[in-house]
């Protein structure tokens, strides 16, 4: 496990974002956009939409994963 955030490009809602997460988060956020059958900017937008606008979009979606894996076990 590296730790290390990796940088990458999101389109929300024709809006280009970066966001910075480790690497094992952004195979996990892909995983569930596959499982879920979404667009991984699609899963983006959606988090982006219904996260608290006090909280950063990187943050929404390490919790949004956590939640999932929470949810499955």
């Amino acid at each position: 496990m590296s730790g290390r955030p990796i940088k990458r490009s999101l389109t929300l809602q024709g809006h280009r974002t970066s966001v910075s997460l480790e690497d094992e988060f952004w195979q996990a956020f892909r995983e569930i956009a596959r499982e879920k059958d979404l667009a991984i900017n699609v899963l983006a937008a959606n988090i982006d939409a219904e996260r608290d606008p006090e909280t950063g979009l990187a943050s929404a979606i390490r919790v949004f994963i956590l939640d999932w894996y929470r949810q499955t076990d």
